[in-house]
């Protein structure tokens, strides 16, 4: 989520249940995990009032209590209370601290018993929070346990507590209850044969002409088979073929329910019971190499049948160094590779997958993702989706599945870059995998930041300035833009600073003697308060107060085609207190830099900017004034750009009215033809395509030697150093790119409509562009062959005009706007 200067809750991932209506005076109830012990079943949760502080031990006490029928005493089970910060963290406002508002209760089997007798049954799990609202009330709140987003807060294990009873926690309306059982009908054996399952259990009552019913859910279609009956157990043999007959199997995924049916039309459900060995797992079905017959191991401890695409069956997990080893089963042939899917952004992460002839499989899962450039980071926050795709042959993406000896095992974690991945499970066995935060839970609430803005950072701006830098590119993406000009610079005299860069999320690599700094966190509002110099190419925080001898220096992030701030009049920009927050901001700047005396005052206006403006050129583009060709040879081997072939890079600005239909990010909306452009291109060409950083959408295609996806390239100056030539449509990167003296080429396919609805622009485009206007792909494509076939510099007719827009707008990019910048920086530094 791209950082806009505001002080929003940042997006941590915290996925902690509500419980009942958080109304005032009304508490919030939640269970976390749950786990057995040597002594019973183990419960964590939370009961959190939503009125009264719960921020230190004894300030809320929970008590919960078990209820099986209306005549018989309750049983009573004192709670220990628990620290645990996500509970502030997930409550999502800044009044309360609810730390201790976490408690773990013990559940003992044995007193669920009177005497020698198992008091069988449904037990409802009543919650009590005791708080002092006032010193002299105590207050009881009551409310039942909501399911958290996943694992065992969401599937509760069950255990057999004697040779034949079972205690299963369960959810049953969106509270936890427990069913004590004696289950009539126990599933213990399911071997494979040639033509189907050969299933055996044990039966208390199964009577001649008993049968196994399944019905087919989406269908009604009944199955029965003949069980046989030897004692106390009982054997059927479940074919294969009817699971495909009639043009049943083809489905994505379709469900049998399972149960005994005795002559007299009764009824029993099937309870496995995998003491003596596993008993669920999918099974191959002939004829259909793609699907299997799955039996599953539901929550509840009941069993289905599902016939789906075949699925990664994980049997076995290792934690690794950097991620997690997941041996098991996958039937099909082909090859395999594992793709991880961000859930946000849709970035994708592949990985092998090693497979044998039988369908064993073998992967790492990694916790790290490796960039275009080549660099390895931690996945970003937030969920991933595992599952197993073909590789090069059209197929159906099979999920990871947990095999329920893993499932104890379950979250797995493993650190990387700072960060805790989780191996975890969603819809009681499907695994995927959660990239937590960086900032703790402790560090990262709205309680805890609302009290660094108002107090950790007025606190912090009565210490000395340090001698530091503080530099930010986009609220801590990366090393990048003209910060990173700026440092170099600073570097390169040998200044006596201590030199930090804000970092979002771990996604950054930073150069020796160059600290980073987490946004968000404590020392991130400490060093905002405590630097002397800051350098940043976008908004900063709207609590930010300039102090005497602190210098803020605003690089901006582009020069000017379409509007800006206050010169935009339409609503995407106008509304969520963008422009009042812009106001209280641009106060606090010290030095606010302009790349062209275009730009001046054009950014005086639209920022309503009344301090000093610097005409120096933007420091960024110092790099392609002068461009060094062994830093160009190393862009193009970290992107693996083979030699002697023409480098395109396309890069669109966003449309404010492409939003995402989640609401988070834009869509890419790509409409260049890539199958024409393959045909075209691919012989001695390669097109990189670096999507807006909003755009929050997967490049079809990339990685195939042609088609790059450079979205999460650290500095887009660097593939402007090596692009022979740039295409774009309204992007401030044609100014950039402009410096080179290289082609430009417009895909304007919505020209009126983003000039005279979403922007409009500060000078008369068409007739001023230093290069042609291309309205569809096809005309693009031609002017790119063109332009190569050609060896022309420039598109015919277009010199003129490129030499006009250049002397415009990039007039003072000679190679030293950063040395001009510094100087400047410095000079106010020493005022």
């Amino acid at each position: 989520m791209p950082v806009i200067a505001r002080l929003v809750r940042p997006n941590t991932g915290s996925r902690i249940p509500e419980g009942t209506p958080n109304r005032p005076g009304d508490a919030a109830f939640g269970l976390l995990r749950a786990r057995w012990t040597a002594r019973g079943l183990e419960l964590t949760g939370f009961a959190r009032p939503d009125d009264v502080d719960t921020a230190h031990p004894g300030s809320a006490w929970t008590w919960l209590t078990l209820h099986r029928a209306e005549d018989e005493p309750p049983v009573h089970l004192c709670s220990r209370p628990r620290r645990l910060p996500e509970v502030t963290d997930d409550s999502a406002q800044p009044d309360h601290n609810h730390d201790w508002s976490g408690f773990t209760a013990l559940i003992e089997p044995r007193r669920l018993r009177r005497g020698e007798e198992w008091l069988l049954g449904d037990w409802q799990i009543e919650t009590t929070l005791f708080t002092r609202p006032r010193p002299t009330r105590l207050r009881r709140q009551y409310g039942t346990l909501a399911p958290h987003w996943c694992g065992s807060g969401e599937y509760p294990p069950a255990r057999w507590v004697d040779h034949d009873v079972r205690l299963q926690p369960h959810f049953a309306d969106g509270r936890l209850r427990l069913r004590l059982e004696r289950p009539g009908v126990r599933l213990s054996h399911a071997a494979p044969e040639p033509d189907g399952l050969d299933l055996r259990g044990t039966a208390g009552h199964c009577p001649p002409g008993t049968v196994l019913r399944l019905r087919h859910r989406e269908s009604d279609a009944v199955l029965d088979r003949p069980v046989a009956r030897t004692g106390d157990t009982f054997a059927v043999h479940l074919p294969y073929r009817p699971f495909t007959a009639d043009g049943r199997g083809t489905g994505e995924l379709e469900h049998w329910d399972a149960e005994l049916v005795h002559p007299d039309g009764s009824a029993e459900q099937l309870t496995l019971d995998e003491r003596g060995g596993p008993v669920a797992g999918q099974h191959p079905l002939p004829g259909h190499p793609d699907r299997a017959l799955y039996l599953k191991h539901l929550a509840d401890g009941r069993l289905q049948f599902c016939v789906q695409p075949a699925a990664g069956y994980v049997e076995r997990l290792a934690v690794r160094a950097g991620g997690f080893e997941l041996t098991g089963h996958c039937p099909g042939g082909g090859p395999l590779e594992l793709v991880l899917r961000h859930g946000g952004t849709a970035g994708e992460v592949r990985h092998p997958v090693d497979r044998d002839a039988d369908g064993r499989f073998r992967v790492r899962l990694p916790a790290t993702r490796t960039g275009s450039d080549g660099t390895a980071l931690p996945l970003r926050k937030g969920i991933w989706e595992a599952e197993l795709h073909p590789v090069d042959r059209p197929g159906p993406a099979r999920p990871l599945i947990a095999a329920p000896a893993v499932i104890p095992a379950l979250p797995a974690a493993t650190q990387a870059g700072g960060k805790r991945i989780l191996l975890q499970r969603r819809w009681h066995d499907t695994l995927l995998v959660d990239s937590t935060p960086v900032l703790t839970a402790g560090e990262r609430s709205a309680w805890t930041q609302a009290r660094q803005r108002t107090a950790g950072y007025p606190a912090a701006r009565r210490e000395p300035l340090r001698e530091a830098v503080l530099y930010d590119v986009f609220g801590g993406r990366g090393y990048a833009d003209s910060p990173r000009a700026v440092h170099a610079e600073l570097a390169r005299r040998g200044a006596p600073l201590e030199h930090l860069w804000v970092v979002d999320d771990a996604q950054a690599e930073l150069p020796a003697g160059v600290r980073p700094v987490r946004i968000w966190s404590p020392e991130w509002y400490r060093a905002l308060a405590t630097s002397r110099y800051l350098v940043g190419n976008t908004h900063f925080p709207d609590f930010l107060r300039r102090r005497p001898g602190q210098v803020v220096v605003q690089t901006w992030h582009g020069s000017l085609l379409k509007r800006i701030a206050h010169d935009v009049d339409n609503p995407w920009l106008a509304d969520h207190g963008y422009l009042e927050a812009l106001d209280r901001e641009t106060p606090q700047w010290s030095l606010l830099l302009s790349p062209s005396p275009f730009a001046t005052p054009i950014l005086r206006r639209a920022f309503r900017y009344a301090g000093e403006i610097l005409e120096a050129g933007y420091p960024r583009g110092d790099v392609l004034a002068r461009p060094d060709a062994a830093h160009a040879a190393a862009v193009r081997r970290r992107l693996g750009v083979p030699e002697g072939r023409r480098v395109v890079l396309y890069a669109p600005t966003w449309r404010e009215d492409q939003q995402r239909g989640d609401g988070d990010g834009f869509r890419l909306d790509l409409r260049i033809d890539l199958d024409h452009a393959r045909r075209t291109l691919g012989r001695d060409h390669v097109l990189l395509i670096r999507p807006h950083v909003h755009v929050r959408e997967p490049l079809p295609g990339a990685g195939d030697g042609f088609l790059y996806d450079c979205g999460d390239f650290p500095d887009v100056q660097e593939l402007l150093l090596i692009a022979d030539v740039l295409v774009t449509d309204y992007s401030s990167i044609m100014f950039d790119f402009a410096i080179t003296g290289r082609p430009v080429l417009f895909f304007t396919y919505d020209l009126e409509h983003y000039r005279d609805t979403l922007r409009g622009f500060y000078f008369d485009f068409e007739p001023e562009a230093p290069g042609p206007l291309l309205p569809t792909s096809a005309e693009l494509l031609a002017a790119l062959r063109d332009l190569a076939d050609g060896g022309a510099a420039l598109p015919a007719g277009y010199e003129e005009r490129y030499r006009r827009f250049r002397a415009t707008h990039c007039g003072l990019d000679d190679g030293g706007a950063a040395r001009r910048v510094v100087d400047r920086m410095l000079e106010l530094g020493r005022a």
